[in-house]
Order: C-alpha cells, then sequence, then structure tokens
C-alpha cells in the first residue's frame, strides 16, 4: 500500500498547483492499512485539518482508481517519540497533567503539551522572567543555592507568554520530579471549587486538597479574585501553609499585586512576597524569531522577506504577531497563490485596518445601539443597571481591541484606576458562564473584528 500512496501522490502532483501540492500534500505519508482501510499520516493537526476539508475526496477518488475499489481513508497525526521534547510526561495520559491524589484533573486544568520552556522564544522582553520560572522549575528542597524564594508573580498584558512560562514550569517540575503533585487552575477556578465543596459540606477536604497534597501550585488570573473576600481570605491561610512547607506557587496577572483593586491587605502582602517579573511586548528580534519558530513548527516554508515584514509591521503583540502569519498561510493555501511579500501586504493591511478603526469613540457607539443607552449615559455617574452592564461592556472591549493603558480608559469613561480594572474582572468572570452576556459580547466582538460598526 505504500507503493499506492506513492502512486497517487504522483498522480495529485499532475492534477493541484505545485506550490499547494508542496505545502499540503507532499508531507502526507503512508501510515499504514487494514483491509479495507488505509491511514496516511500527517506532520501536524493544522495540515491535517485542511487536507481532510479541501482534498479528502478528490485523494479518496485517486486510491480509488489506483487499487480498484473505494477505501476508507482516514488521516491521523502520530504520536511523538519519547526522545521528542514534549514525550509524555510520567504520571500523565495524553493532554493530561498528573493529577492530586483523590482529586481528578476534572479539578485542574490541563497543562498545554506544547507550552514548555524549549518551546519559549526568550527575548530582552523576557529573559528575567524565563530564567527566574527555571530556577524555581529546577529548584529541590534539598538545593543549597542562593535561591531563598520560591514563589514567583507573572505580570504582563494579555498574549505576552505568561501563561506559557507558568504552564512550562509544571511541565518541567512533572518531567524532572515526576512524584510532584502539580495543581493549575485559575482564580475562578479556586473560588468555584471552594463554593462547591461548602454547599457539599466537604470544606474540610477542599481544604487539604489545597494545604496538604499539593507540591506545586500554578494560579493564574488572580486579579479575578478582586472583591471576593471569603475567598482571598481562604487563598491567603492556603499560601500560609504551602509558603511555611517551601512548596513552590506562581502566580499570573495582567496586574501587579498593588494594582489589583478590593484585595484584602492580607492576600495583597501575601502575593507581593513573590519574585514578580514582567514580560513586556517582544522586539523585532524576537517577534522575528518566534515568526520562525512558529512556521517551522507548521512545516511549511515561508519566505525569510515575508517573516522579516510580518515582524516589522506586527508589533502590538504576539496573538497579532501569529493572526499575520496564518492569515498568510490560510490565504496562500485558499487562493492558490504562493506566500510572498505581495501577499503579506496584503494580509498585514487588513489586520491594519481593524485595529486603526477599532478606537474607543467606535466602542461607545457600537454598544449604545446595542444596548440601547446613549453614549452620555455610558460615560455618566449613573448606577442604573442596564447603564453599568453596557458601561462594563465598554470598558472591557476598550482594554481588549485598543492598547490604551488604564488610565487613559479612566480618563474617557470618567472612572478611576481601581474602578476600570473592577469593570474588567467582572465582565471576564461572567463570560466563563458563556450565558446571555458572553453572546452579547461575542456578537460585539464580530462586529468590532469585521469592521461591521
Amino acid at each position: 500500500m505504500e507503493k499506492v500512496w506513492q502512486n497517487v501522490k504522483d498522480s495529485l502532483s499532475r492534477q493541484i498547483p505545485s506550490h499547494i501540492f508542496k505545502l499540503w500534500i507532499n508531507p502526507i505519508f503512508y501510515s499504514s492499512a487494514k483491509e479495507d482501510k488505509i491511514v496516511l499520516g500527517c506532520p501536524n493537526f493544522y495540515i491535517k485539518k485542511w487536507v481532510c476539508e479541501n482534498y479528502r475526496t478528490l485523494i479518496s477518488d485517486e486510491i480509488k482508481n489506483c487499487v480498484g475499489k473505494a477505501l476508507n481513508v482516514s488521516f491521523e497525526v502520530p504520536r511523538k517519540s519519547d526522545e521528542d521534547s514534549d514525550k509524555m510526561l510520567p504520571g500523565t495520559v495524553p493532554g493530561r497533567q498528573l493529577a492530586l491524589p483523590g482529586v481528578g484533573t476534572v479539578n485542574g486544568r490541563m497543562l498545554r503539551r506544547d507550552y514548555t520552556f524549549e518551546r519559549f522564544v526568550v527575548g530582552n522582553n523576557s529573559r528575567f522572567a524565563y530564567n527566574a520560572a527555571r530556577a524555581l522549575a529546577g529548584r529541590t528542597d534539598k538545593d543549597k543555592r542562593d535561591l531563598e524564594w520560591n514563589t514567583l508573580f507573572l505580570k504582563s498584558s494579555p498574549g505576552m507568554g505568561k501563561s506559557h512560562l507558568s504552564q512550562a514550569v509544571g511541565h518541567q517540575i512533572l518531567r524532572d520530579f515526576p512524584g510532584q503533585r502539580v495543581y493549575y487552575i485559575t482564580a475562578e477556578d479556586f473560588t468555584r471549587e471552594m463554593v462547591k465543596s461548602i454547599k457539599n459540606d466537604s470544606f474540610e477536604s477542599f481544604k487539604r486538597r489545597y494545604r496538604e497534597n499539593c507540591d506545586v501550585l500554578l494560579l493564574e488570573e488572580v486579579h479575578l479574585l478582586s472583591g471576593r473576600k471569603r475567598t482571598q481570605l481562604e487563598l491567603s491561610m492556603t499560601l500560609d501553609y504551602l509558603y511555611d512547607a517551601g512548596r513552590k506557587i506562581i502566580f499570573s496577572s495582567c496586574y501587579t499585586p498593588g494594582e489589583i483593586p478590593k484585595i484584602s491587605t492580607q492576600l495583597s502582602s501575601r502575593l507581593s512576597q513573590s519574585v514578580v517579573s514582567e514580560i513586556k511586548p517582544p522586539d523585532f528580534k524576537t517577534r522575528l524569531r518566534i515568526l520562525k519558530q512558529k512556521a517551522g513548527e507548521k512545516k511549511i516554508p515561508v519566505p525569510m522577506e515575508v517573516l522579516e515584514y510580518l515582524a516589522s509591521e506586527l508589533t502590538e503583540n504576539i496573538r497579532v504577531l501569529e493572526s499575520g502569519l496564518v492569515g498568510v498561510m490560510s490565504r496562500a493555501c485558499l487562493l492558490g497563490v504562493k506566500i510572498d511579500l505581495c501577499l503579506a501586504e496584503s494580509v498585514v493591511a487588513n489586520l491594519k485596518a481593524n485595529l486603526r478603526k477599532i478606537t474607543v469613540d467606535v466602542i461607545k457607539s457600537l454598544v449604545s445601539k446595542e444596548f440601547n443607552v446613549s453614549i452620555k449615559d455610558i460615560e455618566s455617574k449613573s448606577r442604573k443597571q442596564s447603564i453599568v452592564r453596557a458601561r462594563r461592556i465598554a470598558i472591557f472591549l476598550t482594554r481588549r481591541h485598543t492598547d490604551l493603558p488604564l488610565s487613559a480608559i479612566g480618563e474617557r469613561f470618567n472612572r478611576y484606576h481601581a474602578t476600570i480594572i473592577h469593570s474588567i474582572n467582572i465582565i471576564e468572570k461572567e463570560l466563563k458562564l458563556k450565558g446571555e452576556l458572553f453572546n452579547q459580547v461575542q456578537r460585539l466582538e464580530e462586529k468590532l473584528e469585521s469592521g461591521n460598526f
């Protein structure tokens, strides 16, 4: 059957544009066959998805012509070998992390397999945070080096890599110290588990889970604890237990401990005991290295001049940078054209057009129409619930879709810095419930991103 697949590829090469064939078909290889089924291997899920959506029927027809009968064709991405950098870790199953004793992974989040130190691109913007995270991950209880701290606080704007570094610590510890009990959660998860334990009369079990059965705590989005007094108190006491036991803790947030509003002095003090490290936007060289790595992972050749152009033009954050690269790759495939500077310029133009169009005034106007409240009401001091809701959503969208600092957002909405953070936190919490507000925000974001405003 391997020969059959080679013949099919030869036939496809004469039917498909050469650049499309090289990008998508040529990397596919014969994997196995059984009775009326043939399995073809793909180097990654990106190629698998695209080929299944665009060329599955053509490939099936060519195989049928070659063997004289229809076969069930399936595409699979093979598991990585133990030698690969993202090999399975002791105590894990595919895509799952080591769980605490008596706690299913449903209570803790899964570590992303690609969020490892090896895949983190280090630049001047992140070197200190990276070195601190690696030092903490490699430290043992018997380590006598001058590393007196065991907690790290990672701060950055969304999309800068703080979650990547946090989870990389978890991967490294599970790889080097498989007996360690790692728990990766968000502040929202912690709150939800605590509330559930109180309702189910299992609060003591909840406390033991974190205080006695956790060696490494990776706690994301700690700013979501704003205003939650009971949760803050319980977390403060839990952190005391973990500190005294010398456990490793990594916090991450969009804000420093002192910037988080409505947080108790007790908890703020404990968060501030950490080594606070900010990850800033990457410079040109780092952006270029990120693009090279991402293109290499997808096994798609992208000309250097295209990568350099993207790195020089897309400076907002890493997510926009990656969106540009994916946009170039996708458009080349869908239009059947080669990846070149002209194509990259058109993709960047579209991205920048949308970014330029989205202003505070645009967001206020869009929210005003959506909720049938005036812009004057949104900017007012009114505490009417419908107006407060619209105002908070407008603030949230401004934070997400513009590069204005929090102080500037406060000025545009006539609000204090702490109120802006509080409004953003409330919307983030409600979005996790996937209710009516989630649909409203999603609808507004679709209009913003499409330029339909």
